[in-house]
Formats: C-alpha cells, sequence, structure tokens
C-alpha cells in the first residue's frame, strides 16, 4: 500500500494499542502456566499472532476472539514441531530456549529480515546445557531456518548483554520452567534493561522467582508456571508518535497509558516536555530507548540546533538499519541528517517539504514519517505503507480519525 500524506495538523482523541512487550510475554507465560489464564487487552498484529501461532504449535491452546484470549497451558508438548516466527525478533529469540526447555525438536523459519538477525548468544550458549543446533539450511551469514534438538538442562549461564535483552529475556522464560536453579552471568554491559524489567515483572506475576544479582540474576526452576489473568498495558512506543506529533503542533489527547509503567519507552513523555519548553536540541543514549529512535529523529529536525542519539548500533539490525533508514527518509524531504557508526546527528531545519520515501519493509518508519508529515510544506508520499500491521494494525485509520488525511496511490 503506497499513501499520499496531505500535510495538516492533527487534532482529536486516540486509545493506544496494546504494548506489545508486554502482550508477547503475557501470551507465553500463559502457556507456560498449569491452567487456564485470561489475557485481555492484546491487538493481532503480525508479530502477537506470530507468538501465538508458536504457543499453540508447541503445545498450548488459545482461543482468541476480539481482544481477549483464553490460554490453556502446555500439557504435553508435541516431539517435534515448526515454529513460524514471521518477521518477529521477539518470538524467535523468547521462544529458541522455551523449545530447548521443554525438549521439542524444533525448527524455526522466518521471513523478510528476521532470518539474517543473529542467534550468536545461544549458538555460543545453549550447546554447553544439552543443545544441539543445525544450520544447515540458513543462508549465509543468516540464522534462519535453524533447527534445536535435546533438552535444555540447568546451571550457569554466561551471556552477552550488550547485543539485545532478547536472549536475556528468552533464556529468563526458559529457565524458570526447568525443574532445578540457575544462574545468568551477564559478560557486557545489560542494554535496554527496561525490557529485562517488563519480563521479570510478568514472570512475578505467573509465580515465578527472578533476582537481580551484581553479575546478573538468578532464575529459580518452578516446572510449571501459576496461571493468571491479567490486562495488557498501553504501549508507550505507540504513543510516542502522537506524543511528538503534539510536540510538533497537533492536539491529541492520549489515553489508555499507564503513569507505573515498566516500559522504558514512557521516557517519551520527559523528552517531549523538555522540547516543548524552548526546542533546545538534546543529546539522547538510544541503548535502553531503541524503539523510540526512528520518531526521535523526527523530532529533532525541529529542533533548535543539533542533537545527537548515541549508542544504537545494534539497531542496524532491526527490521531495517535504523540508523541509515530514518536518515534517508528525512535526508529526501529536506532534514540533515548525518549517520555515524553508533549515533545519528540531526540538524534543526524547522520545516520539512514532502516528497517521497520508501517503508523498507520496517513498521516504525510509516508511522515516524507520518508525524514528519504533519509539518510538510507538500504532500508526502510513504511507499510500502502497510508494513504497519508488524505492530499496530489500524494505525492509519486512526490517523484519519485525528483528522490525517491521506490517500491511496496503488
Amino acid at each position: 500500500m503506497d499513501i499520499k500524506i496531505t500535510p495538516k495538523k492533527l487534532c482529536g482523541e486516540v486509545t493506544v494499542p496494546p504494548s506489545k512487550s508486554v502482550a508477547h510475554r503475557m501470551i507465553i507465560a500463559a502457556a507456560l502456566a498449569d491452567g487456564v489464564s485470561t489475557i485481555t487487552n492484546l491487538s493481532p498484529s503480525v508479530d502477537i499472532l506470530a507468538t501465538m501461532g508458536c504457543m499453540r504449535a508447541l503445545g498450548a491452546v488459545i482461543d482468541f476472539k476480539g481482544d481477549r484470549a483464553v490460554i490453556e497451558g502446555i500439557k504435553s508438548a508435541p516431539e517435534s514441531t515448526v515454529l513460524d516466527c514471521r518477521e518477529s525478533g521477539s518470538t524467535m529469540r523468547f521462544l529458541i530456549p522455551v523449545a530447548c526447555a521443554l525438549g521439542v525438536n524444533a525448527e524455526f523459519i522466518g521471513r523478510g529480515k528476521l532470518p539474517y538477525r543473529p542467534i550468536t548468544p545461544f549458538l555460543q550458549e545453549l550447546p554447553k546445557h544439552g543443545i544441539t543446533f543445525d544450520m544447515q539450511k540458513a543462508p549465509k551469514d543468516g540464522s534462519l531456518p535453524c533447527s534445536v534438538s535435546g533438552k535444555l538442562t540447568a546451571g550457569k549461564f554466561e551471556i552477552d548483554g550488550g547485543l539485545s535483552s532478547q536472549f536475556l529475556t528468552g533464556l529468563m522464560f526458559a529457565l524458570a520452567a526447568l525443574e532445578q536453579d540457575s544462574e545468568i552471568v551477564l559478560t557486557s554491559k545489560l542494554n535496554s534493561k527496561p525490557y529485562i524489567d517488563i519480563t521479570t515483572g510478568v514472570l512475578r506475576d505467573f509465580g515465578c522467582d527472578i533476582r537481580e544479582t551484581n553479575t546478573g540474576y538468578t532464575v529459580r526452576g518452578i516446572g510449571r508456571f501459576q496461571p493468571c489473568s491479567a490486562r495488557v498495558e498501553g504501549d508507550y512506543s505507540q504513543a510516542a508518535f502522537f506524543r511528538v506529533a503534539n510536540s510538533l503542533g497537533s492536539n491529541i489527547t492520549i489515553n489508555g497509558l499507564s503513569v507505573n509503567s515498566r516500559q522504558g519507552d514512557k521516557r517519551i513523555m520527559e523528552i517531549c516536555d523538555k522540547f516543548d519548553k524552548d526546542h533546545s536540541p538534546f543529546n539522547i543514549d538510544g541503548a535502553d530507548i531503541p524503539d523510540l529512535v526512528p520518531i526521535l529523529t523526527v523530532l529533532a529536525c525541529f529542533c533548535d540546533g543539533k542533537s545527537r542519539i548515541t549508542n544504537i548500533e545494534r539497531l542496524r539490525l532491526k527490521e531495517s538499519d535504523r540508523l541509515s533508514v530514518p536518515a534517508e527518509c528525512l535526508n529526501k524531504i529536506g532534514g540533515k541528517v548525518t549517520v555515524g557508526t553508533d549515533y545519528l546527528e540531526i540538524e534543526g531545519v524547522n520545516e520539512l517539504k514532502g516528497g517521497e520515501i520508501d517503508s523498507h519493509n520496517d513498521h516504525r518508519i510509516p508511522m515516524s514519517m507520518s508525524v514528519a508529515a504533519t509539518r510538510c510544506t507538500s504532500p508526502l508520499i510513504i511507499r510500502g505503507a502497510e508494513c504497519v500491521s508488524k505492530s499496530y494494525p489500524d494505525f492509519f485509520d486512526v490517523y484519519k480519525s485525528i483528522n490525517g488525511e491521506f490517500e491511496s496511490i496503488s
């Protein structure tokens, strides 16, 4: 789907969609529980459907209607199965160790850029604990398709915390599902710690015992989790688009957020509040808030000076290269964004000129650029805008409901 946006300020009221990060974790925890859990306020995004599909393939019974999923935990895992992670890095990295903990011979498949996203920490550590990987079907320099076999054993796990917190989350789920206790030792600084705080919070809600130590975490092996009924809170990473739009002159009331959220992306509120005072440039370490980087790059275009977003080299391994692609898109329409090895430098320009950009099949790019369009001087064409379905399927319906104006051109 290609769309042409007519620049207009947005106004109205939105209820942000549920947090994809929280939803992934609740679905997996419920599937590992001994009994029935009910998860409400779920959105049928492509990534969430991928996780549900994989948990069904591992033996969970999931009845998903509307925004409510009733999940009966796995009673008997299959001997072997195929797990289609679609394009979801969370699904892949969370469930590789989970399948190993269940002793399932599982083949993991994916599409888009997912087969090229690394799983190196697992390849290095899980074979020390009873797991065999078969990578023969994977392309050169790729990770999927891959197969795992064997039964994960508890113990001491050493893992690099710098590449992605997703590896640590996957290990926490898997180790809690074993019968013996384990220790996770971080061999480097942990990036995106707020995501681990979400993980430990969800696991505790489902009866698990995860404790932070000076060197990492201890995980008590409890076997089956306790069932839990819970509601998924609103997603700050999605709210960020509307909050930045407000800073750029729109007037949107944003509902559905928890002020007590563990989500690191709630920092968007603080960043925008500071911008609103005097439009001063900012210097932000993006390590803990990687999903905010595309929309923060848009915001920085309207600062009075030069802004920097640093410590974000690993964003090159997302759905797109999230250093080069936001820079490319904004520079095509009048922005001044410079890409460094692990940073973006953005010089404020006050207005953008419109034109044409490509989404690069990255859901956060068309949403960010739709906000940028509100400050363009001429229409903005976004190619491949349908990729928003990965996390926010009705984004453009919502955009239209708050005075956004666009037309499909393909």
